[in-house]
């Protein structure tokens, strides 16, 4: 006979509450070396920026691409250091 429904959802959800965790940290580690990569793109180079840079300024301002001004770029480039 198998398992049990409710003992086999019980499993899953378990199961997805580890991984959630293992997934966790190992996104917060790649975060920070984005972060890390990308200001060393912003800081060594000039406007305009690739679209890759450019969604990560938008995200780090909250600010569409299009309204991202040098100016916004340097602050954010000081404010990260």
């Amino acid at each position: 006979m198998g398992m049990h429904r409710s003992a086999l959802r019980r499993r899953r959800r378990n199961d997805a509450a580890a991984q959630q965790l293992v997934n966790r940290v190992r996104k917060t580690k790649e975060r920070a070396r984005r972060d890390a990569r990308m200001l060393e793109k912003v800081k060594s180079g000039d406007p305009p920026f690739n679209p890759t840079v450019m969604s990560w300024l938008s995200r780090k301002l909250d600010k569409p691409s299009t309204k991202i001004s040098a100016e916004d770029v340097r602050g954010l480039a000081a404010s990260m250091q």
